[in-house]
């Protein structure tokens, strides 16, 4: 082979090398920019799945469900086991499960009605509790309401009376929470609202004659082991 040809073997054989050098470096680049490519796409799907995701968490739909679905029934489940506990199995589970649903129905803390009904029946919870002859006659059922009393509350409430759902735990939860929620309406007061609630509208008034304040036992009493519940909510 003579200089010339040995030359121009020599440049091709360069340019060879750099065709090869420059194809891989291509092709290195190209897998390198559809790495890029797909990383990106996968990106941008991420993100607007986490921007779907977060659009929905915030949508007045599960706000919604958040307060009335699971995140409710926990809550509610949570107080109810509380009050079921509190009374040693007494107070059944269904009856605080009902107690706690009115209580929102009506604004009412719960342990207000809960702490009411242990006291208007001596920490018996007995449904079917009679009690003693007073001048206005018995008082019956878990809320011990009065014959004289008991209709016309149920009348507020839209709902029909009868002398043998006084005894039925759930139709005196009811009646216990419109008549509180009457009292605590007309009062604005909850020292009021107890007092009238366990001496009557009329004995508030001879009550606070007498002592110049609608602060009684009862009401202490009631609202006293109410606030308690309330820190065990908070605590937890």
């Amino acid at each position: 082979m003579d200089q010339h040809h040995s030359q121009l073997f020599k440049q091709f054989i360069v340019f060879v090398c750099i065709s090869i050098i420059f194809t891989v470096i291509s092709y290195s680049y190209l897998q390198e920019n559809k790495q890029l490519v797909s990383s990106n796409n996968h990106l941008e799907a991420k993100n607007q799945k986490l921007s779907i995701e977060n659009d929905y968490l915030n949508s007045e739909k599960l706000l919604d469900a958040k307060k009335n679905s699971y995140y409710a029934w926990t809550n509610v489940n949570k107080k109810a086991n509380k009050l079921v506990e509190d009374s040693d199995g007494k107070f059944k589970k269904s009856w605080a499960i009902y107690l706690v649903q009115e209580a929102k129905s009506f604004d009412i803390s719960p342990y207000i009605a809960y702490e009411l009904l242990k006291v208007e029946t001596g920490n018996t919870f007995d449904p079917n509790l009679v009690g003693p002859e007073t001048n206005y006659g018995k008082a019956y059922g878990m809320g011990q309401f009065m014959k004289n009393t008991a209709p016309w509350i149920a009348e507020m409430s839209g709902i029909p009376y009868n002398e043998k759902l006084l005894f039925n735990p759930y139709y005196s939860i009811h009646l216990t929470f419109v008549y509180l929620d009457f009292l605590n309406k007309q009062y604005g007061d909850w020292d009021k609202a107890l007092t009238a609630y366990h001496r009557g509208i009329g004995g508030l008034k001879e009550y606070m004659d007498k002592n110049g304040n609608a602060r009684s036992w009862y009401a202490r009493e009631i609202k006293n082991n109410a606030e308690e519940y309330k820190q065990f909510t908070r605590a937890k």
